[in-house]
């Protein structure tokens, strides 16, 4: 069986989303945790899409130097034809913090194609593309914005969008032309789109080394997924690979260019056995890190948990503050009570606090409960983590080789099963949630078992 897809997801949650996508469009598919080892890969079988978790999104371009090439050389060995970064479908990005640019020039030494293709805009999320202009819905409201008047994303705390024309917005990332493929396009004739996607993508020959070219897709709706998704079959073709930029929209409109044509089933994959037992029964444990008021709003309107709000100050700089919580928040889970911790709005947003060390501190306060819950030999149902940056880190400081698809809980948002040598962890299902995703009983919804 050979790959059909390759992604890589700058955060931990964008990624399960993109393996929700995979799953759901019948692709053997399993997501790493990192570049994995070829024990790990023999473990799962044979796969048709692969992908690799990863934290691009928070990091400098230094750091994106060091840790992307290994991802693209793997990807390069497997051959395969489609190589995805998963990037936030918000697009927020910049210089000094998850640099797209940084990313296209890295990974692009790894592809056959003279430029990127970025597909911007995911619908079925509300989020839209219209002549290289992204705008986004805000949390349960219909209302759209454009992003850079988005209520959030325009004051996001490290990446704030301040320039809606993605084109401009990338510009400031190092790409030095980026075509625009407006919505309009797509009505013409099937050649006649070749041809011009064909100009731009030739364009970009005179500078390959660097990878400072894309062709931008506009998307103002899920029917313009099949035309986007053939250009990208039909550039990853002609060049042999092609890399592409965006949300887990590119896997849609690739998924959406194949149609029916493949009869097998995703739950065919062939997993470790000890990952197959019937899922525990225990309590939940939710950890809702982010500050945002969609987040906000799942944590006020859930009402089967035990709620513990956290003092972002106090929890990063007392060590007795931390060992209390933890203890009180395992005391509860010992009781087969579901418990909610979150960090407190108002605290939380003390601008004395650093936005990289409140997600590392969460993240590993998720890692201590985890650990005082192993002393005591309880193993949880689920576990819940809110907040992109938070669960990235928190997952890797847990003892976890992947993650496989196991149901989605509302747009963006997905349920995994965890992939671990530690047997308190292996077979536990696992959400994991950006800010800004899932309906506002997202957490209420966690607690139901799939055929409830």
């Amino acid at each position: 069986m050979s790959l059909k897809f390759g992604w890589y997801g700058d955060d931990f949650t964008g990624a399960t989303d993109t393996l929700a996508v995979a799953a759901r469009s019948n692709l053997r598919s399993i997501l790493f945790l990192d570049v994995p080892t070829q024990k790990q890969l023999s473990r799962v079988g044979p796969l048709e899409a692969i992908g690799i978790a990863g934290t691009a999104r928070s990091m400098s371009g230094l750091q994106m130097q060091a840790s992307l090439p290994r991802v693209g050389r793997f990807f390069q060995e497997m051959a395969v034809p489609v190589l995805h970064y998963k990037c936030c479908s918000t697009f927020d990005s910049a210089p000094n913090a998850g640099s797209l640019g940084e990313a296209i020039r890295i990974l692009g030494q790894y592809v056959g194609a003279p430029c990127a293709l970025i597909v911007g805009g995911q619908p079925d999320i509300g989020r839209y593309c219209c002549f290289g202009n992204l705008f986004a819905s805000a949390g349960s409201s219909s209302d759209i914005y454009r992003i850079d008047r988005h209520p959030t994303m325009q004051c996001h705390p490290v990446t704030p969008m301040d320039e809606a024309d993605l084109r401009l917005h990338l510009k400031c990332q190092g790409m030095q032309d980026v075509f625009s493929v407006p919505y309009t396009a797509y009505r013409q004739q099937p050649a006649a789109l070749d041809e011009q996607v064909d100009r731009a993508s030739d364009h970009g020959r005179s500078d390959m080394g660097k990878m400072g070219r894309a062709v931008l897709f506009d998307v103002s709706d899920n029917a313009q997924l099949t035309h986007i998704g053939r250009q990208i079959q039909r550039l990853a073709k002609r060049y042999n690979t092609a890399l592409v930029v965006g949300s887990s929209v590119v896997l849609q409109a690739v998924a959406a260019h194949w149609g029916d044509d493949q009869n097998h089933d995703a739950s065919e994959i062939s997993l470790p056995e000890a990952s197959t037992r019937k899922k525990a029964g225990g309590p939940t444990f939710v950890l809702a890190a982010s500050l945002s008021p969609v987040t906000a709003a799942q944590v006020a309107t859930c009402h089967s948990y035990e709620k513990i709000a956290l003092q972002a100050r106090t929890l990063l700089v007392d060590a007795a503050y931390r060992q209390a919580q933890c203890r009180k928040i395992c005391d509860l889970l010992a009781k087969k009570r579901h418990v909610l911790a979150y960090v407190d709005q108002q605290n939380g947003r003390d601008p004395g606090i650093d936005s990289g060390d409140l997600a590392q501190g969460t993240a590993q306060f998720v890692r201590d409960v985890m650990h005082g819950l192993a002393e005591r030999g309880i193993r949880l149902g689920h576990l819940g983590i809110a907040g992109g940056d938070t669960s990235s880190q928190a997952v890797a400081r847990l003892n976890v080789w992947a993650l496989s698809y196991s149901r989605i809980l509302s747009p963006g948002v997905t349920v995994c099963t965890m992939h671990s040598d530690d047997v308190m962890l292996d077979g536990l299902e696992v959400m994991l949630k950006g800010g800004q995703m899932g309906t506002e009983d997202v957490f209420e919804r966690l607690l139901l078992r799939p055929e409830d």
